[in-house]
């Protein structure tokens, strides 16, 4: 079966306003009548469950970062970079731990201020780092708007773990050097931190299960450079992995999805990343070969990553978005567990990638199921 594709506010065909995640900039997008809610289909996306699409981000979920909106009572910090504001100027803030960073507007994102350093030594965690208390911050407030206002039943809603167990160590210890030497020197210190990290990030997922009706989360814990991993696999069984799968495990058991942000060349963490159990796993393209690993294991974890071929900051035709959208469904849409992350802030090329890869996705596994 052929799906009609309307062209650019095709006069009757529906359409909804929305605001991209970077830059909060507002957006027309094609309102597809679809034979499910875009919340049943990402979930049978990221189960790899027959999905009739694969899913946008932009049109098919509620992307809910407490971080950009939750403010604390006692104005001393800010829970995270609110990538929604998308500043045009540098400026400096305090996490919920003290550790202080700087939003670069150059590159649109925030960094460890330099000279940061809220622990010299990491077997001194215990005494020097003060957990935050939720009831300080704006959390309920900000999720009773929401829920009031803004939440749609028939999106998937997901949701921001914020930082992981080794972004968080190499925060408080001002750097990845640092870090990495605590996890070599101080192995013991290291796991007992993880640990206890896990337990508080377990405290603020069921804290959230209760404001929000969560369907996927994302923890970013970024694992390698370029070229290859911070530390050995070895290492990584020793001190990451338990901790990190029991979050996983405790996170799924409430039924809701697990995404993993990790940055960097982890390909010789995957027989870690598929034995932990991640739904999906969003990673760097320029830095891992994403089609070989839909490949070799595409039938056991999701990917989520930017638009293959896309440039962010060049500018596409529709027919060349158009395109793009069916390199994407071709290359990796095969048996669900699939969808892009789209750096585009062009109104007509948003609504060309948009339905063409609702469209030729539908088309896809409608032959891929046997209905076409």
């Amino acid at each position: 079966m052929n799906y009609h594709r309307p062209s650019f506010m095709e006069p009757g065909f529906p359409t909804f306003s929305t605001a991209l995640p970077y830059g909060n900039i507002p957006v027309v997008l094609p309102a597809f009548e679809t034979p499910i809610t875009p919340k049943e289909n990402f979930i049978r996306a990221g189960r790899r469950n027959n999905p009739l699409w694969v899913p946008n981000l932009f049109t098919d979920c509620q992307d809910f970062n407490p971080c950009e909106q939750a403010i604390h009572k006692l104005g001393k910090f800010e829970a995270g970079p609110n990538f929604r504001r998308a500043s045009k100027e540098n400026y400096t803030f305090l996490d919920p731990f003290g550790n202080s960073w700087t939003w670069e507007a150059t590159v649109q994102g925030a960094m460890l201020t330099p000279g940061t350093k809220v622990l010299e030594d990491i077997t001194d965690w215990e005494k020097v780092i003060q957990w935050q208390n939720l009831e300080e911050w704006t959390f309920k407030e900000v999720a009773e708007e929401f829920m009031a206002e803004k939440h749609d039943p028939n999106k998937a809603l997901t949701f921001e773990l914020f930082q992981g167990c080794t972004e968080m160590l190499v925060a408080f210890l001002g750097g990845y050097g640092e870090g990495m030497m605590a996890m070599a020197e101080e192995p013991e210190a290291v796991k007992d931190f993880f640990n206890y990290f896990v337990d508080e990030k377990i405290k603020f997922f069921d804290y959230a299960c209760k404001l929000y009706p969560i369907d996927m989360v994302t923890y970013h814990d970024d694992w390698g450079t370029q070229r290859s991993t911070f530390f050995s696999p070895k290492m990584f069984d020793e001190l990451v992995y338990e901790p990190t799968k029991r979050l996983v495990d405790y996170v799924q058991s409430k039924g809701v999805m697990f995404q993993l942000h990790t940055c960097g060349n982890v390909e010789s963490l995957m027989p870690q990343i598929l034995e932990i159990g991640f739904d999906y796993l969003q990673v760097q393209r320029n830095a891992i070969d994403i089609p070989a690993l839909k490949q070799k294991f595409g039938e056991r974890i999701g990917f989520m990553f930017p638009i293959e071929g896309h440039i962010p900051g060049m500018a596409y035709t529709e027919t060349q978005m158009a395109e793009m959208a069916r390199t994407c469904v071709d290359m990796f849409a095969k048996g669900g567990g699939y969808f892009p992350w789209i750096f585009e802030t062009e109104q007509k090329a948003l609504w060309a990638f948009a339905t063409e890869l609702y469209c030729y996705s539908r088309e896809f596994y409608d032959k891929e199921q046997g209905r076409g």
